[in-house]
């Protein structure tokens, strides 16, 4: 194909296309996707709109309707199509809608000719339903343009653009260009400013968090006059225009709603609300903690009838709605209260603890500002009293406590600190500060009723007042040297009462050793009156024989258990008086000794004799006077009995007392038992020699040293 045909077959293919342009803007062959609408304007025809957008009689301009997906034939000398994709809001967005066509905001005429009017309305008042799809329906029923009241939830829609702009984030503004370059930027900062304040999302209010949302209208009529908050208007289903937690900003004005703070508040939850129309502020719940009350001062409401009663003349309180202090407080829970609407002054009704030290705050911190109070005694000392008061609230007084005083903080700074103060001022200046110190309880108890009667006039409850130890200024050593003093006086008096009980222990413990020494001593005593029923045994047995030594052994034991009982008493009166106590013993025992000698001598000397008018002779006495004194003798020998001993009859020579001295005892007795002229003639025992009885050295020269049958020889 050369060059000629070339050109011919593009010129023919280029005249095919515009005739087939032709014709189709002859036709007006229109292809609409299923993802966009067309926006039909008239160029020409039917007559020019005046004051108008949308066409709605045939006339030249915008017209209402829209076309949907498909093919559409509309003459192009006659007609232009804008494709325009469908409007989608997505899920979790809003959103909103400004018309540019419609009646004017402020001013309109229903559709059954009656003409409204709203002052100051800022958006478009709802037609159709809230629907934006059907613009002639919208234009006729009288909707308006400007910024609509009614939103778009998630959805696609098929919005005629040159009406409607839809907003439904920063950067998702639909609408169809009309107007000069500008409008494009205009959208674009009414979405930023709906951006700022998240209105392109549902308000959500988190349970979790205690919040509650409070709502402020920006469209419908002014509050009254003096009015700070609007009333509630439409909050019941029951109700023709119930709006739903302002959801439906038209029934809420049909309802009579206000613009402005509303009183009603919206609990947990999600809200779909227009943030052209309300704006929602988040704020936390109302919590009347346990051991509180939460008087509520309202802002809110009719003045309602005063039930404080005639005596009460420090303000009115009202029922609960009404504007004032309700007379039935809030008890421990949680309210979603409008903090807008009044306050809820939450006063503790369980013990509070009013300290004045400046040290020391209570739990309640309401005694912040609190000092000690400072008072001049009668003997011109200057303590400073620090004071702690224990009151409650009944929570029935409570709105009465703070229609009086305004909060606790200042009932106490304003009347009750003054009170206390002065009382105790009075009280100091009649006492010296000794009598301040040791009469504190005598003081408390009648401060305490004191101060419960005067209380009682304010509505407290005074349980206990409690008063510390007065000290003096920072610098001022003169109330702590008194108190030097009084603690020198009380520990002299404590030393006495010591050196008393430390008296009465000795004493104590003086009975316990003479008890003990009793007890120790029992056994002695208990042997010594066995021993005497002995002896009395052996003595009946051997009373025809000897009744002397029955005697003896009677008196002896007697005297032995006088002997036990005077050494049990002198050892009992030992811890007390010892050297006294041991005197007496001494001489006690003494005495004993001397006694049972001379009663044992005279007791011997009375059996002898008995014995020897019994049998007509003392041979038989001497003898048993022999063998008693030889068991004796052998029973105190520590050396042996084969040295020589030597008897010495009579006296013995001066200076032999018991010093080599050896009697043989034994040969000498035996001899004389043996002898056969001992007799009715022998020598009555007074009249025997003395005999003394000696082991150890040889005898004195002088004294005899052999016995009648050793011939005088000494060796043998």
């Amino acid at each position: 194909m050369n060059t000629n045909q070339v050109l011919v077959a593009v010129g023919v293919l280029l005249t095919l296309a515009v005739v087939l342009k032709g014709a189709f803007w002859f036709f007006g062959l229109q292809i609409i996707g299923n993802t966009e609408v067309g926006v039909v304007e008239k160029k020409w025809g039917g007559g020019a709109l005046k004051g108008k957008l949308i066409a709605l009689s045939g006339e030249a301009g915008f017209q209402p309707d829209v076309l949907r997906g498909g093919f559409h034939f509309l003459p192009g000398w006659r007609y232009k199509v804008h494709k325009v994709p469908l409007v989608t809001i997505h899920r979790g967005q809003i959103g909103y809608v400004f018309a540019r066509d419609g009646q004017p905001l402020g001013r309109y005429t229903r559709v059954d000719g009656k003409e409204m009017v709203e002052a100051g309305q800022t958006l478009g008042h709802v037609v159709c339903n809230g629907a934006f799809t059907d613009v002639r329906q919208f234009l006729t029923e009288g909707g308006q343009q400007g910024p609509q009241r009614a939103i778009l939830r998630e959805g696609t829609y098929a919005i005629n653009l040159a009406q409607f702009t839809v907003i439904s984030g920063p950067d998702e503004i639909s609408f169809l260009p009309i107007g000069d370059k500008e409008e494009k930027q205009q959208f674009r900062t009414v979405a930023d400013h709906i951006a700022k304040t998240a209105g392109f999302s549902p308000v959500i209010i988190d349970g979790s968090k205690d919040q509650l949302g409070v709502v402020t209208v920006h469209d419908g009529p002014s509050l009254p006059q003096g009015e700070i908050i609007a009333p509630t208007v439409g909050d019941s289903r029951s109700d023709p225009n119930y709006h739903n937690n302002f959801q439906d900003p038209q029934a809420f004005l049909n309802a009579g709603g206000y613009r402005g703070r509303q009183y009603q508040v919206l609990s947990e939850g999600t809200y779909w609300i227009n943030q052209l129309y309300a704006s929602v502020e988040l704020t936390s719940k109302t919590t009347v903690e346990v051991g509180y009350a939460g008087v509520v001062v309202s802002y809110y409401g009719q003045p309602g009838e005063d039930t404080s009663g005639a005596a009460f003349t420090h303000g009115e309180i009202c029922r609960k709605g009404g504007r004032g202090i309700w007379e039935d407080p809030y008890m421990p829970g949680k309210y979603a209260f409008n903090p807008y609407a009044g306050q809820v002054v939450k006063v503790p009704t369980t013990n509070i603890i009013l300290k004045w030290k400046e040290s020391e705050v209570g739990e309640h911190k309401l005694d912040a500002s609190l000092r000690e109070i400072g008072l001049i005694t009668q003997d011109a000392f200057e303590p400073e009293l620090p004071l702690s008061v224990v009151i409650s609230i009944d929570y029935k007084k409570a709105p009465h406590v703070i229609q009086r005083f305004g909060s606790i903080k200042s009932l106490i700074e304003q009347s009750l600190d003054p009170l206390v103060s002065a009382y105790f001022k009075d009280e100091g200046q009649k006492r010296t500060l000794i009598e301040l110190i040791q009469e504190r309880g005598d003081i408390q108890r009648s401060a305490t009723e004191a101060m419960r009667q005067r209380f009682a006039e304010y509505d407290l409850t005074v349980h206990e007042v409690l008063i510390g130890t007065p000290h003096s200024h920072a610098g001022d050593k003169q109330i702590e040297s008194i108190l030097d003093q009084i603690r020198a006086r009380q520990v002299a008096r404590e030393q006495v009462s010591t050196y008393e009980e430390q008296e009465k222990a000795q004493t104590g413990l003086r009975s316990l050793n003479e008890a003990q020494a009793l007890a120790a001593r029992q056994t002695d005593l208990t042997a010594s009156s066995v021993q005497i029923q002995i002896e009395t045994n052996q003595g009946s047995a051997a009373a025809q024989r000897a009744l002397k030594e029955k005697e003896r052994t009677i008196t002896v034991a007697e005297a032995n258990a006088q002997q036990t009982v005077v050494a049990a008493e002198a050892e009992a009166k030992r811890t007390r008086l010892m050297a006294e106590a041991e005197a007496s013993r001494n001489l006690t025992l003494a005495r004993a000794e001397a006694e049972g000698t001379t009663l044992n001598k005279k007791a011997e000397a009375a059996g002898i004799e008995a014995v020897r008018l019994a049998y007509g002779s003392s041979e038989f006495n001497i003898q048993q006077l022999a063998i008693k004194e030889l068991s004796r003798a052998l029973t105190g020998i520590k050396h042996p009995l084969v040295p020589a001993t030597n008897i010495v009859l009579g006296g013995g020579a001066a200076g032999s007392d018991n010093e080599g001295t050896a009697v043989n005892l034994l040969t000498t007795l035996m001899s004389m038992v043996l002898a056969k002229g001992i007799g009715a003639d022998a020598p009555h025992v007074a009249e025997l020699p003395e005999i003394k009885i000696g082991v150890g050295a040889a005898p004195a020269s002088n004294a005899p040293t052999s016995t009648p049958d050793s011939g005088g020889d000494s060796s043998k």
